[in-house]
């Protein structure tokens, strides 16, 4: 008899999220179990209960799914749980804390396609405006633009807290390869006027482009966000738009709204919940990972 598959759910926060229960599920495991609250010293002693319990072959339909609300928790915690297996006592795991790695993976690849189809260039040199990108999905959107060659800006409430996130995405997500700048809210006026590309990452509700920022934005050619929740982070913009002109551009920008977006991320994190069940060897899969795979997605939806 086969043995059920079973997903092993990780949060360092109060309760697991119902979004990535669905996903798993949607996916093929058949079990998704949560584990809340867990600290880092934990995560050890929790991954050699799972792969001491079943025998090598039942471990390929074993895996770790690891959620959170902070980014470098959940990479550490991936990082741990690959540290505490060895052969061949491994399974797959899957860092995407409050969906930021696939929900940032699904913006960036969705603007890169914007630009290629619309303005015949590349995110390479532009100068990028990471507005709200303090947060989860800020955070890692402004890490795959800056490997892919922008130059990013990441724009804060706090400069002390926005020179904190750069560093911990220079050094801790890009390897000390990527240079990320960064600004408040104070300096948007300034910024926009040169922004090539803006991602509006901030929390639900909140205008962070307005009307008058728009007009200013004579170089600005792709404008996303990923805010469902009215009033849109981008004045005008709607959550269903894909690639329509922004009103009220005066150089033709166009926008990606939210929903647009989370297809893509929606897309993406089904993939890659179900690579760690294809997957003959154990996969350890985070933001860049995403990011392959929603390019691939974006790809063949054109």
């Amino acid at each position: 008899m086969e043995k059920s598959f079973i997903l092993h759910m990780l949060t360092t926060a109060k309760n697991l999220s119902p979004f990535d229960v669905n996903m798993a599920l949607d996916a093929g495991w058949v079990s998704a179990v949560p584990y809340t609250n867990v600290e880092a010293s934990e995560v050890k002693d929790l991954i050699q209960d799972v792969i001491f319990s079943r025998s090598a072959k039942a471990l390929k339909r074993t895996g770790i799914f690891i959620g959170g609300r902070d980014t470098k928790q959940a990479t550490d915690m991936l990082k741990a749980a690959k540290n505490s297996m060895f052969s061949p006592f491994e399974v797959s795991v899957f860092a995407d804390p409050s969906g930021a790695f696939t929900t940032a993976a699904g913006m960036v690849a969705a603007v890169e396609s914007e630009l290629d189809e619309k303005f015949n260039t590349t995110l390479a040199g532009t100068t990028l405006l990471a507005l709200g990108g303090t947060g989860p999905v800020g955070q890692a959107a402004a890490v795959l633009a800056a490997q892919a060659g922008a130059k990013v800006i990441i724009v804060g409430r706090q400069l002390d807290k926005a020179q904190h996130v750069a560093e911990l995405c220079s050094e801790e997500f890009g390897d000390g390869k990527i240079k990320i700048l960064v600004g408040t809210n104070a300096d948007i006026d300034d910024y926009i006027k040169t922004a090539e590309v803006v991602f509006a990452t901030g929390a639900a509700g909140i205008e962070l482009l307005s009307a008058e920022h728009i007009t200013a934005a004579t170089s600005l050619m792709v404008a996303a966000d990923i805010n469902a929740v009215p009033p849109s982070g981008i004045v005008g913009l709607n959550a269903f738009d894909n690639g329509k002109v922004i009103e009220g551009s005066q150089c033709g920008a166009v926008g990606l709204g939210a929903l647009a977006i989370g297809n893509i991320k929606y897309k993406t994190q089904s993939q890659l919940l179900k690579q760690m069940i294809d997957s003959e060897k154990p996969v350890y899969l985070h933001f860049e990972h995403a990011f392959e795979v929603a390019r691939q997605i974006v790809k063949s939806t054109k």
